[in-house]
Protein backbone atom coordinates (compact mmCIF):
# COMPACT_ATOMS: atom_id res chain seq x y z
CA UNK A 1 0.00 0.00 0.00
CA UNK A 2 1.20 3.32 -0.87
CA UNK A 3 1.72 6.06 2.02
CA UNK A 4 3.81 8.48 0.96
CA UNK A 5 5.50 10.49 -1.92
CA UNK A 6 9.18 12.03 -1.59
CA UNK A 7 10.63 13.67 -4.57
CA UNK A 8 14.53 13.30 -5.48
CA UNK A 9 15.70 16.48 -7.00
CA UNK A 10 19.01 17.78 -8.60
CA UNK A 11 21.94 20.31 -6.61
CA UNK A 12 25.22 20.76 -7.31
CA UNK A 13 26.38 22.06 -4.27
CA UNK A 14 24.96 20.44 -1.27
CA UNK A 15 26.39 23.44 1.28
CA UNK A 16 23.75 26.13 -0.82
CA UNK A 17 20.88 23.26 -0.81
CA UNK A 18 21.17 23.25 2.43
CA UNK A 19 21.23 27.04 3.38
CA UNK A 20 18.14 27.67 1.14
CA UNK A 21 15.70 24.94 2.63
CA UNK A 22 16.95 24.96 5.90
CA UNK A 23 17.51 28.60 6.65
CA UNK A 24 15.13 29.75 3.87
CA UNK A 25 12.45 27.57 3.71
CA UNK A 26 12.71 26.55 7.13
CA UNK A 27 13.29 23.05 6.58
CA UNK A 28 14.83 20.68 8.86
CA UNK A 29 17.91 18.18 7.77
CA UNK A 30 17.24 14.60 8.39
CA UNK A 31 20.14 13.16 6.77
CA UNK A 32 23.41 14.32 4.85
CA UNK A 33 25.49 11.63 3.39
CA UNK A 34 27.76 13.92 1.14
CA UNK A 35 26.42 13.21 -2.71
CA UNK A 36 22.67 12.42 -1.04
CA UNK A 37 20.37 14.89 1.28
CA UNK A 38 17.36 14.70 2.89
CA UNK A 39 14.91 17.43 4.68
CA UNK A 40 11.66 17.53 5.75
CA UNK A 41 9.31 20.03 6.91
CA UNK A 42 6.16 19.06 8.62
CA UNK A 43 4.29 15.83 6.95
CA UNK A 44 6.66 17.06 3.28
CA UNK A 45 10.28 14.93 3.10
CA UNK A 46 12.24 16.13 0.08
CA UNK A 47 15.63 14.07 -1.47
CA UNK A 48 18.39 15.63 -2.74
CA UNK A 49 21.16 13.69 -5.30
CA UNK A 50 24.28 15.53 -6.03
CA UNK A 51 24.71 16.73 -9.73
CA UNK A 52 27.65 18.62 -10.19
CA UNK A 53 27.43 19.17 -14.14
CA UNK A 54 23.63 20.29 -13.47
CA UNK A 55 23.16 23.22 -15.96
CA UNK A 56 20.21 25.13 -14.06
CA UNK A 57 18.88 26.78 -16.92
CA UNK A 58 18.04 22.96 -18.78
CA UNK A 59 16.74 21.75 -15.37
CA UNK A 60 13.02 21.16 -15.01
CA UNK A 61 12.53 19.56 -11.50
CA UNK A 62 9.52 20.55 -10.06
CA UNK A 63 7.44 19.98 -6.81
CA UNK A 64 3.50 20.83 -6.16
CA UNK A 65 3.62 21.02 -1.95
CA UNK A 66 0.54 21.48 -0.59
CA UNK A 67 -0.35 23.63 2.14
CA UNK A 68 -3.60 24.68 4.87
CA UNK A 69 -2.50 28.49 5.55
CA UNK A 70 -0.52 30.04 2.34
CA UNK A 71 -0.47 33.39 4.03
CA UNK A 72 1.49 32.79 6.57
CA UNK A 73 3.74 30.56 4.20
CA UNK A 74 4.07 33.63 1.94
CA UNK A 75 4.70 35.67 4.79
CA UNK A 76 7.39 33.61 6.21
CA UNK A 77 9.50 32.88 3.38
CA UNK A 78 9.59 36.48 1.93
CA UNK A 79 10.66 37.42 5.72
CA UNK A 80 13.27 34.88 5.14
CA UNK A 81 14.75 36.82 1.72
CA UNK A 82 13.41 33.86 -0.93
CA UNK A 83 12.86 35.66 -3.78
CA UNK A 84 9.10 34.79 -5.31
CA UNK A 85 8.90 33.52 -9.26
CA UNK A 86 8.45 36.88 -11.01
CA UNK A 87 5.69 35.10 -13.17
CA UNK A 88 4.00 33.05 -9.77
CA UNK A 89 3.02 35.46 -7.39
CA UNK A 90 0.77 34.69 -4.68
CA UNK A 91 -2.64 34.84 -6.22
CA UNK A 92 -5.70 32.46 -6.59
CA UNK A 93 -5.89 30.77 -9.46
CA UNK A 94 -8.87 29.48 -11.42
CA UNK A 95 -8.27 25.71 -10.98
CA UNK A 96 -9.81 26.57 -7.02
CA UNK A 97 -6.02 27.16 -5.66
CA UNK A 98 -3.56 30.05 -4.28
CA UNK A 99 -0.58 29.29 -5.19
CA UNK A 100 2.95 31.02 -5.48
CA UNK A 101 6.14 29.84 -6.76
CA UNK A 102 10.26 29.96 -6.24
CA UNK A 103 13.19 28.32 -8.29
CA UNK A 104 15.50 27.02 -5.59
CA UNK A 105 19.48 27.83 -6.70
CA UNK A 106 19.26 24.90 -9.25
CA UNK A 107 16.11 26.36 -10.72
CA UNK A 108 14.33 23.26 -9.32
CA UNK A 109 10.57 24.92 -9.27
CA UNK A 110 8.67 24.69 -5.50
CA UNK A 111 4.83 25.77 -6.28
CA UNK A 112 2.83 26.01 -2.89
CA UNK A 113 -0.86 25.98 -3.53
CA UNK A 114 -3.46 25.70 -0.70
CA UNK A 115 -7.21 24.62 -2.01
CA UNK A 116 -9.31 27.89 -1.79
CA UNK A 117 -12.74 25.98 -3.18
CA UNK A 118 -14.30 24.17 -6.27
CA UNK A 119 -13.71 24.67 -9.66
Amino acid sequence: MLTAVNPKLPMRDIKRTKEFYLNGLNFTEIADHGDYLLIKKDAVEIHFFLFKNLNPRKNYGQVYIRTNNIEELYESISKNGIKIHPNAPLESKPWGQKEFALLDPDHNLLTFGESIGSV
